[in-house]
């Protein structure tokens, strides 16, 4: 049973890309070794098409159009990126395919009434919204916030979560600003972040920019109490790039493995960790098991649908109810999915710290001075 999937494994997204790539083969070798999805009375191996889309949208759009047209393949595992799921999503709908992604979470993709598209990452809002919460909660004298966004549907739709839920929580938006795709300076936002002194700094963007952020939020002297970052301080590399200065950083995730679940395939979140711990001697984050979920969705469905046949196990994803190691799983008649909390970790002497939304939880507050 073939699947395809354009990831970004070169440019700008190869990062994360990667990770997801590494998450569907996880879960191909994991239920290729239990023998395989069962339909009626026949199982099937698993077998995943790659290509590389090089971080563009446009080209995720063409290749998975090569994957359905030329490749004869109606399962599409999703690419990472909101702007490429954007992109590719009008064409799995145009060629009747299905698809399951974990890799974007920008509200507008479930705004154009397709069918046969199906998310697993809680919506883009949440991320900054999130983060604005466990800000005041630490710090009911915080008066001042500063929020600024890669200007892509993601990162935008993340801000303005934060920007929403800082107007509730009574801050004072001192900065609300975007930047391009691609920087390699912010040096101009740097200078007005500095005279305006906010007690919190919230950056919405990836993993390239979030390393530029606190680079530069350090060159400049800008030193919040509060420093969170969307998609950058998940990864490994975050750390690993950065060493001591991403120490107290937050980050929203769309999954920990603090947060305990029951899987299928795996056995629970537990299990999974283990095996991931023993092959990769580092903790999973949630690009890797979302992408494991993603595939563990698609294969229950297509069991439960008892057929090959796209309506038959999309009608069966629309009916899902599924507890995974990336948490339960069900969908509404946008294919968003309705079912799942996020999380925040913290940068922790350089480990991943699971602090919210745990109440007893230990924080690294204010954020340490840039050493």
């Amino acid at each position: 049973m073939r699947f395809g999937a354009a990831i970004s494994l070169t440019g700008k997204f190869a990062k994360e890309g990667q990770l997801v790539k590494q998450g569907y083969d996880l879960w191909k070798e994991r239920v290729n070794a239990s023998g395989g999805i069962k339909v009626g009375n026949k199982r099937y191996k698993v077998d995943i098409v790659y290509y590389d889309d090089q971080s563009d949208p446009l080209t995720s759009a063409r290749l998975v159009e090569k994957l359905i047209i030329e490749d004869k393949i109606n399962f599409i595992l999703g690419p990472y990126g909101s702007a490429q799921v954007f992109s590719v999503a009008p064409i799995v709908e145009k060629y009747g395919a299905l698809m399951v992604q974990a890799g974007g979470a920008s509200s507008e993709i479930y705004k154009r009434g397709y069918k046969n598209i199906f998310g697993l990452y809680t919506v883009a809002p949440f991320y900054g919204r999130d983060l604005v919460e466990l800000a005041t909660k630490l710090d009911k004298d915080a008066k001042k916030i500063a929020i600024i966004y890669e200007k892509d549907i993601f990162s935008e739709d993340a801000a303005n979560g934060a920007l929403e839920h800082a107007k509730k929580k009574g801050l004072e938006v001192v900065l609300y600003e975007g930047y391009p795709k691609q920087v390699q300076d912010l040096s101009s936002l740097m200078q007005k972040i500095r005279l305006l002194k906010p007690d919190i700094i919230i950056g919405s963007g990836h993993y390239q920019d979030a390393v530029l952020i606190v680079k530069q939020l350090k060159q400049f002297g800008i030193n919040p109490k509060f420093l969170g970052l969307t998609v950058g301080p998940a990864l490994p590399a975050f750390v690993q790039a950065l060493g001591e200065d991403a120490e107290g950083i937050f980050g929203p995730v769309q999954w920990s493995p603090a947060l305990k679940y029951k899987d299928p395939l795996f056995g629970s979140t537990e299990e999974f960790v283990k095996l991931y711990r023993e092959r990769f001697k580092v903790d999973p984050e949630y690009h890797v098991a979302g992408a494991v979920a993603a595939g563990v969705v698609f294969q229950k469905a297509i069991e439960d649908a008892g057929s090959l046949e796209v309506d038959k196990v999309r009608d069966a994803l629309r009916r899902m109810n599924l507890e995974t190691l990336f948490g339960v799983v069900g969908f509404d008649e946008t294919g968003k999915i309705i079912t799942k909390p996020m999380a925040i970790i913290q940068i922790q002497k350089g480990r991943h710290v699971t602090v919210y939304p745990f109440e007893e939880a230990n924080h690294i507050y204010p954020k340490p001075q840039w050493k």
